[in-house]
């Protein structure tokens, strides 16, 4: 069926993007995945060519204007790619931190960091997940005291995306440690800010490129005009914004998962066993036409989901949804792609390998389908 989610203005924009890719990332992806991070001038580069901030206001340097199927654009083209990960810190820092600068940023902030943010010279990360605390952040440990002028930051995070690179860190933090959900409160971490060390980058099974760290606070004193929004309301703000984060996921989900077909339709064309082409076998056809349907049928979900978020409609549960089921889908989908290419699909020369490791987390990270089971339950009333 065809879509009908993007106009010219759209597509004009996924050349110029797919040509940035092509140029800038697809040539680099093998060594920066032996190197585990991207280097920060891509960021700088993607920026220039105005490929940050796309929702950011003109007055701040951004493109100003609000439509998040541009993101999806770059998210599909990433995905097609098949060097995702090393375009994961741009997707981070444009549909997971950015919303936050924008809706909680007093005007002074804006001024101080939305011009960085989007030149690319401050690069953006979010700092939830605890080392005894995942899903559950009303348990978080991490504390701020205030002491005057200042707020004096205690604790760590982990498997923190863009973790070495980032220059600003939207840090979930106690600054009521009495309180559950309503003691959480939003600060940005600033590299150089004395008693912040970063860990190592942690060595993972899949997404090689995309740096992800430890980081620790010591006593670090951060000032009280690095609030982000209101204290006492960080789990709220964090609530409002995880919709559009997960379905930036559910959209990298299905996308992978176009991707990794096609990958297979053109191996599966190609490849002989027993004198025809594998894609001709019987098994071959309803796998791959399962697959199709699936993603087919995903897509247009996610579509709508699209135009919901843009029109200020897209429900919490809608979100759950879409991550849930478009990154089970990513996974069956790799599986079976990479079954039909035999002992190939073993070879990390072949894209179908790394999209294998690759997509594992997406199940993971942003909400668990477990979780995201447990809002849509709750939604039945149950």
């Amino acid at each position: 069926m065809k879509r009908s989610l993007y106009e010219s203005d759209h597509d004009a924009f996924r050349e110029s993007f797919r040509k940035f890719v092509t140029q800038e990332i697809e040539p680099n992806d093998d060594q920066w995945a032996k190197d585990s991070i991207v280097p920060r001038g891509l960021f700088a580069t993607a920026g220039k060519a105005g490929f940050l901030g796309i929702d950011v206001p003109e007055e701040f340097g951004g493109g100003g204007v609000k439509d998040f199927r541009f993101n999806a654009v770059m998210i599909e083209e990433l995905m097609r790619s098949g060097a995702a990960a090393a375009g994961l810190g741009i997707t981070l820092h444009n549909d997971i931190c950015m919303p936050y600068f924008l809706a909680y940023c007093t005007d002074e902030q804006k001024k101080r960091w939305l011009p960085g943010i989007v030149s690319g010279e401050l690069i953006t990360a979010i700092a939830m997940t605890e080392p005894g605390i995942g899903s559950d952040l009303a348990s978080l440990s991490t504390t701020a005291r205030r002491e005057g002028d200042h707020y004096v930051v205690n604790g760590a995070k982990t498997f923190i995306t863009n973790g070495i690179n980032s220059d600003l860190v939207i840090t979930a933090v106690k600054t009521d440690p009495t309180l559950k959900h309503k003691g959480i409160s939003l600060l940005v971490l600033e590299r150089g800010m004395a008693g912040f060390e970063r860990g190592r980058n942690l060595d993972k099974l899949g997404q090689h490129a995309q740096d992800t760290a430890e980081l620790s606070f010591t006593d670090v004193r951060v000032p009280v005009e690095n609030l982000l929004g209101e204290e006492g309301k960080g789990f709220t703000h964090l609530v409002t914004n995880l919709p559009q984060e997960r379905l930036s996921i559910a959209v990298a989900g299905v996308s992978a998962a176009r991707a990794a077909l096609g990958w297979t339709l053109e191996y599966v064309k190609e490849r002989k066993a027993f004198g025809s082409p594998i894609g001709s076998f019987q098994n071959s056809k309803f796998v791959l036409a399962e697959i199709d349907t699936e993603i087919d049928i995903a897509e247009h979900y996610v579509d709508d989901c699209i135009r919901a978020l843009n029109a200020g409609e897209l429900t919490a549960v809608d979100a759950s949804k879409a991550k849930y089921w478009c990154t089970e889908l990513q996974g069956r989908v790799v599986d079976k792609c990479l079954q039909l290419h035999g002992g190939y699909g073993y070879m990390n020369e072949y894209p179908i390998a790394k999209a294998y490791a690759d997509a594992r987390i997406t199940r993971i990270y942003g909400g668990t389908t477990e979780i995201m089971k447990e809002v849509i339950g709750r939604s039945l009333g149950l």
